[in-house]
């Protein structure tokens, strides 16, 4: 089958590619600008070797969860029910749905914090306000893809503007930048920030939600073996890697030197003073406004649908047990978000760390199947995908219960103070 797959041109695999991208608008929300800028801001150059594991890992967690799903003909959460049964797709449904609800917090308090930046109203107005926006996109017709091209235009200028400050700073200490992609370690109390960096930029859940969009791509097997699944998921994280990338390195240049923490939404408009003087917090308002909007439109629904599927249930799109969902998720994320009583960024940060519990589960049964000569059956072993999937589980898993082990306690006060 594998050798009598023609591969696909460049111009035929631009047409088949797809859920990567998409799963790039769902990533780079303001969790993730949030905590690229810390990771700059804190540590300098110091932890900027991080995009190398994300780099494999991203790509591994995205062909494995694409190749098990072409060779079962299922998506993941219901080839895991297939194989180990409904407690165990019910119990990985339900993690991915606590992590897409986190990370929802950080979305919600991102589109505030925009909103304070751009016209300088309470976050949490904006936010209710953009929320309004998104429930009328919700239950319209038409009115979505209309407003994700605005989205998306909001996105690509916050790319530019990330860019740009670069060349306007003088670009990166090309020394330091080298011995911090060859110097691996992390400083004191870098642990918890790098495993947001990381739980974001390189998600199971991605490559999890990808195989529902494939379907609805309609991916064949044929694109296991022709090119269309592999370009599609170096697409995503290169691009993750070159937006997330950027900040990381904005915040190394402007904020490190003057010793800045971010602990405020107007501190994030500083990256770019450099190259926009006063106008800087209206564009990260925007960009800020852009991340968490699309964000919100994407990962709200991935929730509900991962939940459902872990439980055999309606996943489509428009269906009313998904937009409804949707709409109790947001009721309940912004009643966290509002009784919280630190900083809105602080929150987005607290929530990024906290999406870290879906690949510990979610991998496990992942890791699991690659390796299950049943899903294989009639086709070559990928040893070299089962070997690198152990390899990104297991650096994950180190991960999680290095940075949660000192976090958690932490995380458990925070919420407690919300009650």
């Amino acid at each position: 089958m594998e050798e009598n797959v023609k591969k696909l041109t460049f111009w035929e695999i631009l047409k088949r590619i797809g859920p990567g991208i998409i799963l790039t608008g769902v990533v780079i929300g303001p969790g993730n600008i949030t905590t690229s800028a810390m990771l700059g801001a804190n540590y300098g150059y110091g932890m900027v070797w991080l995009v190398i594991p994300i780099a494999f890992m991203g790509i591994t967690f995205m062909l494995t969860t694409y190749r098990i799903s072409m060779l079962t003909g299922m998506p993941i959460l219901h080839a895991i029910r297939h194989y180990y049964g409904k407690a165990a797709s019910g119990f990985v449904g339900v993690a991915l749905f606590l992590s897409c609800l986190f990370f929802t917090l950080g979305n919600v308090t991102g589109t505030g914090a925009g909103m304070n930046l751009v016209f300088g109203i309470n976050w949490k107005l904006g936010a209710l306000i953009m929320l309004a926006v998104l429930m009328y996109c919700y239950f319209s017709k038409g009115v979505y893809s209309k407003v994700e091209k605005g989205i998306m235009i909001c996105i690509f200028g916050m790319i530019a503007a990330f860019y740009a400050t670069l060349v306007a700073s003088g670009g990166p200490d090309w020394g330091g930048m080298g011995h911090g992609l060859t110097h691996w370690g992390f400083p004191e109390g870098s642990m918890t920030t790098a495993l947001g960096y990381i739980s974001t930029n390189a998600a199971v859940t991605a490559g999890i939600y990808g195989t529902y969009l494939g379907a609805e791509k309609k991916w064949k097997k044929e694109d296991l073996f022709n090119g269309a699944m592999m370009a599609d998921a170096i697409a995503h994280v290169i691009t993750v890697i070159l937006i997330s990338g950027a900040i990381v390195l904005v915040g190394a240049i402007v904020l490190h030197p003057q010793g800045m923490k971010i602990t405020a939404p107007a501190q994030l408009g500083e990256l770019l003073v450099p190259f926009l003087g006063n106008a800087a917090k209206y564009v990260m308002g925007i960009a800020l406004l852009g991340a968490g909007f699309s964000s919100l439109l994407g990962n709200t629904q991935r929730g509900m649908v991962l939940l459902n599927a872990g439980f055999d249930k309606e996943v489509g799109l428009e269906s009313k047990p998904i937009r409804w969902g949707c709409v109790i998720c947001l009721a309940a994320a912004c009643a966290i978000c509002f009784s919280y009583g630190g900083s809105p960024t602080q929150l987005i940060f607290l929530a990024n760390v906290a999406t870290a519990i879906a690949t510990p589960v979610a991998g496990l049964f992942i890791t699991l199947m690659i390796w299950k000569t049943e899903v294989n059956a009639g086709y070559k072993a990928p040893r070299l995908l089962q070997v690198c999937m152990t390899i990104s589980y297991a650096f994950a898993l180190v991960m999680t219960i290095s940075a949660l082990q000192n976090y958690v306690p932490k995380l458990i006060n925070s919420i407690a103070g919300l009650f």
